[in-house]
């Protein structure tokens, strides 16, 4: 009978790495920390440059609500940025998750185990918290850095936003920098942009957390709104949307539908000179050359006859005077 591979809920398996895992889970504390300091700092100087333009009765619903264009755009680089250079710092380190989403979809793959996705989803909830602390405690006024629905948005509609825009950042992060590649290392650019293409989309109607941890540490400072349920619900079911998908590229052996693409040899290049395209092009041609030929031929014999008809013709001629003649 074939031995079968230990599991990983082992007890013996799971706490193999426990020193290890404790030391990623605290270094992802860390990393957390400086990821939402930076995003979320941008988000509340966002909104402080936004209340300074408002007055007194406006300046506490400006705290709360995207004010301008430039506002959104501000935001959305804050957190981008943010996360493009706090994961690339320890991208060598832990992976740079900082995310309990993500931590959750590697998890469910296979690339972590029970026990360090245990740590590190509650190291990263506390790094959150640590930070929205911090950022408080260093910035004047109120903290303005909470996700909440915006009016007209239901709690159903919330869930399946923050679903989508998690599902992505996730997906970006499997392709990206769990399936490895050449590109591998840049991995933290393609998540970056990721993460400010979803802001720019779902900060005006769900704040765009994207990132459980990201809502939960304000939250814990300034208050729990009565939906901070949908920012638990639909990035979980983001995760586990993006998981799927990316076992089904696994399933059907993706890699086999576009081949070589991330080679870097001349060889794998395409030849226009050698496809389908050209080929009908020069069939067509060649198809047509007898024809052309043919054509060429026969004017060539009727210039070469008519020389001929003209001196049966002067022939005739001369027999007719001769016989005139006699």
């Amino acid at each position: 009978m074939p031995m079968m591979s230990p599991s990983r809920f082992n007890s013996r398996a799971l706490f193999a790495t426990w020193k290890d895992d404790v030391q990623v889970a605290a270094l992802e504390l860390a990393g957390t920390f400086l990821f939402l300091l930076l995003g979320l700092g941008g988000i509340q100087a966002a909104a402080a440059s936004a209340s300074a333009q408002q007055t007194p009765e406006e300046s506490e619903k400006a705290l709360n609500a995207i004010a301008s264009l430039e506002q959104l755009i501000y935001i959305s680089t804050s957190m981008g940025l943010s996360l493009l250079v706090s994961a690339w710092f320890f991208y060598r380190v832990t992976g740079g998750l900082f995310n309990p989403n993500i931590t959750t979809a590697l998890f469910l793959i296979g690339a972590i185990g029970p026990l360090r996705w245990m740590l590190c989803c509650v190291a990263q909830l506390i790094g959150a918290v640590v930070a929205s602390g911090v950022l408080y405690g260093l910035t004047p006024g109120e903290l303005a850095v909470n996700t909440t629905l915006s009016p007209g948005v239901s709690k159903s509609r919330g869930v399946f936003l923050e679903m989508f825009l998690t599902a992505a950042l996730v997906l970006a992060v499997l392709m990206l920098a769990a399936e490895k590649h050449r590109t591998t290392s840049f991995a933290p650019i393609g998540v970056g942009l990721t993460l400010f293409a979803g802001h720019l989309w779902g900060c005006v109607y769900t704040g765009s957390s994207m990132n459980t941890a990201r809502s939960f540490g304000p939250s814990v400072i300034v208050g729990f709104e009565s939906n901070h349920w949908v920012y638990w619900l639909g990035p979980f079911l983001g995760s586990i949307l993006a998981t799927l998908f990316y076992t089904l590229l696994k399933l059907i052996r993706y890699w086999r539908l576009n081949p070589a693409q991330d080679g870097e040899h001349w060889e794998d290049s395409p030849d226009p000179l050698d496809n389908g395209f050209v080929n009908t092009i020069r069939g067509y041609i060649n198809a047509r050359q007898p024809s052309a030929d043919a054509d060429a031929q026969r004017t060539t014999d009727r210039a070469e006859e008519k020389p001929s008809d003209v001196q049966i013709e002067h022939v005739d001629t001369r027999h007719v005077d001769n016989s005139l003649r006699v």
